[in-house]
């Protein structure tokens, strides 16, 4: 069983599936362990980062693993602070992955000290790469709203995805519906972290199905359609975040959970 499905449809055509392992923190002389566990278990999609210094890792794993390259979704992001040598890092990139293109390439922040500026000359650098064929597909990652609308605003190309801070406690209807509208899956990180596991409303759900309360945080991401992209580099954890993108969750329990949001 492999968990390139369920997947979710990119307005470019193509589609993303909806559990990958994130690798935030993970260091570079674990990443290919944590990649090689996962792909053993059925991840598809693997998300790094220029800035987690870990593309190379992430790269071994890849290579190790006997999962041909089409099988394998990867993602990595652009660091904002560098404009201009977007070509670079994406060339540095390609090369500590060992690929000849990355499926999803990422702005990993807006621009600026403030993060007023959505690096509209970054993102026509992103375009470029996708019609050269050295991307697939381009993305954001903490961005706005308004910021989205910027980029389409002035390149005519609206991201197809934005990864952002997401989990019951964030959780937002306005924002979720926005992308929506937009076209633009989300894509959420730091889930666990951000969520209290004790929550008496998650242990009630996992009780009723069997299952962690990290588990039911996962599914409920599955139930929404938003990607989501838990990290471990332990073997029982990450077959456990895989499991529970199929478990299925009542709308009664989806919506007990969307209200443990924060005021």
């Amino acid at each position: 069983m492999t968990f390139a499905k369920p997947a979710l449809a990119l307005a470019d055509g193509h589609a993303i599936p909806l559990l990958g392992l994130g690798t935030w923190q993970i260091p570079d002389d674990q990443a290919e362990t944590a990649v090689g566990l996962a792909l053993e278990y059925g991840y598809r999609h693997l998300d790094t980062a220029t800035r987690y210094r870990n593309e190379a890792g992430v790269g071994r794993g890849l290579a190790a693993a006997s999962v041909p390259r089409d099988e394998v979704f990867v993602t990595t992001k652009f660091p904002p602070d560098k404009p201009g040598q977007e070509r670079r890092l994406l060339e540095q990139s390609l090369t500590a992955l060992g690929l000849d293109r990355i499926d999803l390439w990422l702005i990993h922040a807006p621009g600026g000290d403030e993060r007023e500026d959505p690096l509209i000359d970054t993102w026509r650098q992103f375009i470029a790469a996708q019609q050269e064929g050295l991307v697939t597909s381009i993305g954001v990652s903490n961005y706005t709203l308004d910021q989205l609308d910027v980029l389409e605003r002035e390149t005519g190309v609206m991201p197809v995805l934005n990864q952002i801070l997401w989990s019951p406690t964030d959780h937002d209807p306005r924002i979720a519906a926005g992308h929506r509208d937009r076209g633009v899956v989300l894509e959420g990180f730091s889930a666990l972290r951000r969520t209290n596991l004790d929550d008496p409303v998650l242990s009630r759900i996992a009780a009723a199905h069997g299952i962690s309360t990290a588990q039911v945080v996962i599914a409920w991401h599955a139930a929404h359609d938003y990607v989501v992209i838990p990290k471990s580099v332990h073997a029982e954890r990450i077959a456990a975040n895989a499991d529970a993108v199929r478990v299925v969750l009542t709308e009664d329990e989806v919506a007990a959970i969307d209200a443990l949001r924060e005021a």
